[in-house]
């Protein structure tokens, strides 16, 4: 396996060049005036209300939202990209996954008529870094924790630090502009993280083997380890706050799974600038699956806690099944959006969500790996996650995520939205 070294990394979003040619530039405009058709269909609008309606708890149809992840690459090839500059042909990769999921995917994806431009940015580690082999092609891979003396290692962290490069960022706003301006509303507006679960730095620091004998070995060590990610976290946060860097996520996917929309965000008194306290909160802990309820409870929950607290309202969990730990999750403030994962007791998580929070069903994606889908199991799937949920009057979401392959058969995405709501129908 190749080795990567990432040493004292920084992680970057940059880009390499804005010299777009003719061509390149009517391609895009071409696709953006398909995605501006597709944003002013009247179901666009209804869609936006019934997310909306959904986040607000109010009964409805279940809704059903399908994101391939690395089946995009399956749907949309790279040789089907036309364009050859870089940032181009994510762009125009953007433009495309906007037009399959309005066209064929048949889920409750709202189509937006945005095109959103990241910031042009770096940060810094944790002042040290893993060291990854392998993970070629989304493959498996292992990686040496840095942090392997807490004596030692613990002074030598630092909290990463965000470095905005404004200039770039504003070119390429410009740039968006002039190509999708009359077409397509361009707005600067990037998410800055995925999870403020805390667990991932965690575990890529210290190494999973070791994190599991901590708490019994070195339990105060890993107390210490803990606060000073959950500072990192929060310092990031309050940086981004004081810089009005933070998006307005209402309209954006949030959390593992369903997009913000509600009328409950942001807050009465919302000037313009956008806080935390108008956004989502996300959290989860799928690395700390192994670990029991009351050790999750002492050494996980207590750190996210502070995070979430800054949020108006959050998002909770991933894969991770959390039947065992509700009892402790249900204390996080203004909590709204659960994840049931495929590893989960639906039976038990739907009695004890209710209709008091939003029942974020993960199906299996194992089940769409195949070049011919069994429908019968996928139907049997949603089925049971449809009575189960609908028998404890649920607020219902069907999720289908993390795809590393669709088994090259972009078909089995389509047929699953579709049985998905032939199975609501039938409800």
């Amino acid at each position: 396996m190749e080795q990567t070294v990432l040493g004292q990394s920084t992680a970057k979003n940059t880009v390499s060049s804005l010299d777009f040619s003719n061509g390149e530039r009517q391609i895009l405009r071409k696709l953006a005036g398909e995605v501006a058709e597709l944003a002013a269909r009247p179901m666009e609008a209804e869609k936006r209300d019934r997310w909306t309606r959904h986040n607000d708890l109010e009964p409805g149809r279940p809704l059903v939202f399908c994101d391939p992840e690395n089946g995009w690459n399956e749907i949309i090839p790279d040789n089907n990209i036309s364009c050859k500059n870089d940032l181009a042909r994510s762009w125009e990769m953007a433009l495309r996954k906007e037009i399959f999921w309005a066209t064929k995917m048949g889920d409750d994806r709202v189509t937006e008529r945005f095109f959103n431009i990241p910031f042009s940015y770096s940060e810094t580690d944790w002042g040290m870094h893993h060291v990854q082999v392998g993970g070629d092609n989304y493959g498996a891979y292992t990686w040496e924790a840095p942090l392997k003396d807490y004596a030692k290692d613990l002074p030598l962290l630092k909290f990463p630090v965000i470095s905005v490069d404004y200039d770039m960022t504003e070119q390429v706003r410009q740039l968006a502009g002039q190509i999708f301006g009359d077409l397509l509303t361009v707005r600067v507006k990037g998410m800055w993280w995925w999870t403020l679960g805390l667990t991932w730095p965690l575990i890529n620091l210290r190494g999973l083997e070791n994190y599991m004998t901590d708490f019994y070995m070195h339990p105060d060590e890993l107390h210490r380890l803990m606060g000073i990610l959950r500072d990192g976290h929060l310092a990031k946060l309050d940086f981004l706050e004081q810089h009005n860097l933070l998006p307005d996520n209402t309209d954006m996917y949030v959390g593992s799974g369903g997009f913000g929309y509600t009328t409950q965000l942001p807050q009465r008194d919302f000037n313009s600038k956008i806080r935390l306290k108008d956004m989502w909160g996300f959290c989860e802990s799928q690395e700390t699956v192994g670990v029991a309820p009351e050790q999750f409870a002492e050494f996980v929950l207590p750190y996210q806690m502070p995070i979430l607290e800054r949020f108006g309202l959050n998002c909770y969990g991933c894969c991770e099944g959390l039947d065992l730990r509700w009892e402790y999750i249900k204390k996080i403030p203004r909590l709204r959006r659960i994840s049931v994962s495929p590893w989960a007791n639906e039976s038990k998580m739907a009695e004890q969500l209710g209709s008091g929070y939003i029942f974020s069903r993960k199906l299996h994606p194992a089940k769409l790996a195949m070049a011919k889908m069994d429908e019968q199991s996928v139907r049997i799937e949603l089925r049971k996650a449809l009575q189960v949920a609908t028998s404890n009057n649920c607020v219902i979401e069907l999720l289908m995520k993390d795809n590393n392959t669709l088994g090259n058969n972009p078909q089995n995405v389509i047929d699953w939205c579709r049985i998905a709501n032939e199975e609501i129908d039938n409800l």
